[in-house]
């Protein structure tokens, strides 16, 4: 997001430290690889970062023991999320150093990372052998064991013996797994194979050999882990110890960031996180391949990834860019994703790839038809707050967008409005300041600190409204940064109506990407190579009613059954998150004509939710998703596998059977690429016509337009 107030860098202190550090450097460094050229690159880089943290980064927060205490924390669950590798004795030494790392930090020795990675890689030697003996032999399906799937239940195992039977037990499941797949394919469930069809020895071996391919995948890749990638891992963890959003970026990684602010890349358009050994979806682009194809959502977990028919590729605990490497692709090309949804189930998505253009989805909208009567309701989706800064400011954005929509439908009969920003992951501050003065006078919107404490208010300067009449804004977990800057003044305004799940996500920082390269231009080195970059928070958003938006998010008026009530996603579930508090409200005035009885709204959205089968529908699912949450143990009796997997299939299908308007646009979508654009907007009004969150909306409006007409607003 683009806020004021980038922060200022001054060297002199580490300038002098790093130069005499360099004088110092053995012949060695100047090699272009090995381990002495790595190490020596490790201090330097972690000086840079040292200086960068404790002087630039909003908490102004130390490297101290506290700070190492949590580097540590992250840095185990980066090395063994799953704690299949390390034994209570490794942790044990490795906790030696949990409140050293500062120290590390200060002295440019880093033993930790070195002894960590000599740790992991006998352990990984020794695990890959046992993976190859268990596949080699044939697993009895019909014993009543169970295996903890969640990491958090876990604890490191005592001895080796235990270490070889949670290995057995993971091993066995993933063969179970691929099994159950492999029959769903059209292989025979019974044993009485016809003649021709495969027989379940058969079967179960074309299984561990897939198993058994897809592990030597795996531990190949942390067997060619360089030196580089240890350190790389290890100042990751320090970054993130500040907080989720701050990290440091390896020169790949950053190579990949500015990809993606140039707007292009070949590539299906998700945003991806490595996340306890996993691979998880962040956002989906809007616009993109895989959000044209629909199933793809954030918060699923990418398991596998195979070139359309070809073998998949397991990329568990693979590092997020090698897993990017092979997602990308030429344009037109298929990649196939295994993925599991946060209810458990699995499934296998084709996307095609194609060129990802991030201003390719824009705001849109509607006049619905589905009114209170005698008034027509207009419908506006922002699905980013979007600006292309390379046209001298005349470049297409997100606001006069929103502008030229809300003209559109005011000439077509419009008294009252539904703004979407549901599943909005943010975008340029600029334009949710400019959104919100469409909709108020003039007055404050958002008031950013810096880490130094020094609080800029930001306001909408323009005296005209685009808009006036009655307006409900519609928000779900997904909905963060300037969307809740927008949602939140709107609120405090009481200028609108605010409807959705019990908060939004919560992130109410700003960043600041610092090319860790500027020292060594500027000071005239001579050392090669990138050192990357550092992607830190530097400032934190405030409503103008004096709340962050930080953590807690907006809460809305009227809360209604939360469709991603089952996920645990949001700032209060990430790792060290800066907290919510609050500071001096802003100096505003109410809107006029905002007096609606909040309490009146609610009682009557309340009555109708419990009458409402879309609504009613989307409670229980989250019932029973969050049920199916609690069960982390999974059988390893081929039959209790079997009847679980159909249950949740039948679950799932019911779910997609109601299509994607129960469930707002994150359902299955129709393949609309033979449609003309007039088919397509059509298609499109009817889906969020259809949609119960919006219905729930229209029938909110109906109440504010009622009680204006019977003078009931205060």
């Amino acid at each position: 997001m683009k806020a004021p107030g980038s922060p200022r860098r001054a060297w002199y202190g580490v300038a002098a430290l790093i130069c005499l550090l360099l004088f110092a450097l053995p012949q060695a460094y100047a090699r272009e690889d090995g381990a002495v050229y790595e190490s020596q690159r490790a201090k330097i880089l972690g000086y840079l970062l040292r200086y960068d943290l404790s002087t630039l980064h909003y908490s102004r927060e130390k490297i101290d023991d506290d700070l190492s205490r949590k580097a540590f924390k992250l840095y185990m669950k980066q090395m063994d999320p799953q704690k299949r590798f390390f034994l209570k004795k490794d942790e044990a030494r490795l906790s030696a150093f949990s409140r050293s790392i500062d120290d590390e930090m200060n002295s440019g020795d880093y033993e930790l990372p070195a002894l960590a990675t000599e740790i992991l890689a006998k352990r990984a030697s020794a695990a890959r052998a046992i993976a190859r003996e268990l596949l080699s032999k044939e697993f009895d399906f019909t014993s009543h064991e169970y295996v903890e799937t969640d990491p958090e239940k876990l604890d490191y195992c005592d001895t080796t013996e235990c270490l070889k039977e949670r290995w057995r037990k993971m091993v066995e499941l993933q063969v179970l797994h691929q099994l159950l797949n492999l029959e769903d394919d059209g292989a025979p469930e019974s044993p009485q194979a016809g003649a021709g069809r495969e027989t379940p020895a058969t079967l179960q071996k074309k299984a561990r050999e897939k198993v058994l391919r897809g592990y030597e995948t795996f531990f190949s890749e942390l067997r060619h882990r360089n030196e580089r990638e240890k350190y790389d891992r290890f100042f990751n963890a320090i970054a993130e110890a500040y907080d989720p959003h701050t990290e440091y970026m390896p020169p790949a990684s950053k190579e990949d960031f500015d990809i993606s602010m140039r707007g292009t890349l070949e590539g299906i358009g998700a945003t991806l996180r490595e996340e306890d050994g996993y691979i998880k979806v962040v956002e989906v682009i809007p616009g993109s391949p895989a959000s044209r194809q629909g199933q793809l959502q954030a918060e699923d977990v990418i398991l596998k990834v195979a070139e359309k028919d070809k073998e998949p590729v397991d990329i568990t605990y693979m590092g997020v860019r090698d897993a990017v490497k092979l997602i990308r692709g030429k344009k037109g090309t298929e990649v196939r994703l295994t993925v599991k949804k946060p209810g458990g189930n699995r499934v296998v998505i084709p996307i095609v790839r194609d060129i990802i253009k991030l201003e390719d989805h824009y705001v849109k909208g509607a006049l619905l038809k589905n009114g209170p009567a005698g008034t027509a309701v207009g419908y506006i989706k922002i699905p980013s707050f979007y600006r292309d800064f390379d046209h001298n400011g005349n470049g297409r954005n997100c606001t006069d967008d929103v502008k030229k929509e809300l003209s559109r439908l005011e000439k077509a009969g419009m008294s009252a409005l539904v703004l979407d920003l549901r599943n909005d992951g943010g975008g340029a501050l600029t334009d949710a300041i400019r959104t919100a003065g469409l909709f108020i006078k003039t007055g404050p919107v958002v008031q950013v600190k810096a880490s130094d404490g020094k609080i800029s208010v930001l306001s909408d300067d323009d005296p005209g409204v685009q808009y006036a009449g009655p307006m409900v804004v519609l928000v779900n977990k997904f909905s963060a940064s300037a969307s809740e800057i927008l949602a939140g003044a709107l609120q405090d305004y009481r200028r609108a109506v605010v409807i959705g799940g019990e908060h939004t996500h919560g992130k109410g920082t700003v960043q600041t990407i610092l090319d860790l390269n500027d020292f060594l231009r500027a000071h005239d080195t001579g050392i090669k190579g990138s050192l990357g970059a550092l992607k830190i928070t530097t400032q934190k958003f405030y409503r103008i009613s004096g709340e962050s938006t930080q953590y807690r998010g907006v809460t809305p008026d009227i809360v209604l059954p939360d469709q991603f009530q089952g996920l645990k996603t949001g700032e209060q579930y990430l790792d060290f998150a800066l907290p919510w508090d609050t500071i001096r409200p802003a100096q505003y005035q109410k809107w006029s004509a905002g007096g609606f009885d909040i309490a009146t709204l609610r009682a009557r959205s309340e009555k109708r939710v419990r009458s409402s089968a879309g609504l009613t529908d989307i409670a229980r699912e989250n019932r029973e998703l969050i049920e199916r949450q609690k069960k982390t143990l999974q059988s390893l009796n081929a039959d209790e596998a079997r009847k679980d997997q159909e249950e949740l299939k039948s679950l799932m299908s019911k779910k997609e059977a109601k299509g994607p308007q129960r469930h707002g646009d994150k359902g299955k979508k129709t393949d609309t690429s033979h449609m003309s654009d007039a088919e397509r907007k059509h298609l499109w009004t009817k889906e969020v016509g259809d949609d119960p969150y919006v219905q729930e909306a229209v029938s909110v409006l109906h109440d504010m337009i009622s009680f204006e007409r019977s003078s009931v607003y205060n």
